[in-house]
């Protein structure tokens, strides 16, 4: 009888081991803002980041295990970024991170991935520093770096024959960047520049900067205004018809679907080069759109397929690496071809940069003061993807 018993015990014992072991999820961290003027991000992000998860899963997920998405808010700093990274690494014991980052956040965070045994697949900084000179190994870029959108401003700078340029740019090291990029690429056409404006992305009142740009305005005009700045701007100056006083207005970063709805109609025109729009082609794209679409009323933004991006090519690494070990996913990331939502891309190996396309979008006017945006063109890999910066040694 007590024979019997030990083996009904030790049975059982198995079964729930077995069962734990065959429950044992891949836990996919997830980085994200609560405060901040990139704060209006984050929604996008955490959707982006569920479907990810939800769609992988009803696939069967990887290696016969599910994936578990785990979440770490934090206000922005580089400083609490570090500690939200390292809290999924040594409380939750994650591996692969994704998420809301800005250049000065994930600049801090990736030197530090390395003894976290952490891979950071970075949807949002746009720092050609990140994939330059401060590349690391354990960093891998999904998104666009600053060189790619400067050479989606390139072609629209040519297109649009505009010669005299006014700047409104964010006063921070990336508003500086591109004051200086876009300056030079006026002068290669034969252009100038008559005023630069640099203005805190915090600042509530741009009526003085606003009145600056009124007094004989450029025949183009050139704003870097992310998140909430760009709905500052756009509201304040629709009273005074600025934007329509130009004949050309180029924007990065300061219109799209997560802030158009906040601006109305104000934007209307602006021609803006980002990494995503729904409507590319693609039945891959058509296919995660009607997803996005029955999971949440709405049309996905570049920001919730960029973080879906993320995840998407995470899965295909850990299948390829066949193991969730991080030095065996890192070597499958590095150089890893993928069929995508975002068309065929390409990680680059020796610096950890995804090459892919980009789109330009227009905003449009669609009454009733509100407005909307249209996909104006696709720019494929092979006209704006950045040359390898030899200064990345990892």
């Amino acid at each position: 009888m007590i024979r019997k018993m030990l083996v009904i015990a030790a049975t059982a014992m198995v079964m729930v081991q077995g069962s734990a072991f065959a429950q044992e999820t891949i836990k996919l961290g997830l980085i994200n803002f609560d405060a901040g003027p990139f704060a209006v991000f984050a929604p996008f992000v955490k959707d982006g980041a569920t479907l990810a998860v939800e769609t992988l899963n009803a696939q069967g997920g990887a290696l016969g295990r599910k994936y578990e998405l785990v979440t770490q808010y934090h206000s922005g700093a580089p400083a609490t970024a570090i500690a939200a990274a390292t809290r999924l690494a040594e409380q939750q014991g994650v591996s692969f991170i994704a998420g809301l980052s800005s250049s000065s956040t994930s600049l801090a965070l990736s030197p530090k991935l390395s003894a976290m045994n952490v891979l950071f697949l970075d949807s949002t900084a746009a720092s050609d520093d990140l994939t330059g000179k401060n590349c690391q190994k354990n960093y891998f870029r999904v998104g666009l770096n600053d060189t790619t959108f400067i050479n989606g401003v390139r072609a629209l700078l040519k297109d649009s024959g505009t010669k005299s340029w006014d700047l409104f740019m964010g006063d921070y090291a990336l508003g500086h960047d591109y004051a200086k990029r876009f300056t030079a690429l006026v002068q290669e056409n034969g252009g100038t520049v008559q005023k630069t404006l640099f203005v805190s992305p915090s600042v509530a009142d741009v009526g003085s900067y606003i009145s600056q740009l009124l007094v004989k305005p450029a025949d183009g005009l050139m704003v870097l205004a992310p998140g909430t700045a760009g709905i500052v701007l756009a509201k304040q100056q629709q009273p005074f018809g600025l934007f329509a006083k130009y004949k050309s207005v180029f924007s990065v970063f300061s219109t799209n679907e997560t802030i158009i709805a906040a601006q109305g109609d104000a934007t209307a025109g602006m021609l803006t080069p980002q990494s995503y729009f729904w409507s590319m082609p693609g039945a891959r794209n058509a296919a995660f759109v009607k997803a996005f679409e029955a999971r949440f009323n709405r049309k996905p933004t570049f920001v919730d397929a960029d973080t879906y991006l993320s995840f998407e090519l995470l899965n295909q690494a850990i299948l390829k690496a066949k193991s969730t070990d991080v030095a065996a996913v890192r070597t499958a990331l590095a150089g890893l071809k993928a069929a995508t939502i975002a068309g065929d891309v390409e990680m680059r190996a020796a610096d950890h940069q995804l090459l892919r396309s980009l789109v330009i979008t227009q905003a449009t006017k669609v009454g009733d003061g509100k407005g909307d945006l249209t996909l104006k063109s696709v720019e494929s890999m092979a006209k704006i993807s950045p040359e390898l910066n030899t200064e990345c040694k990892m």
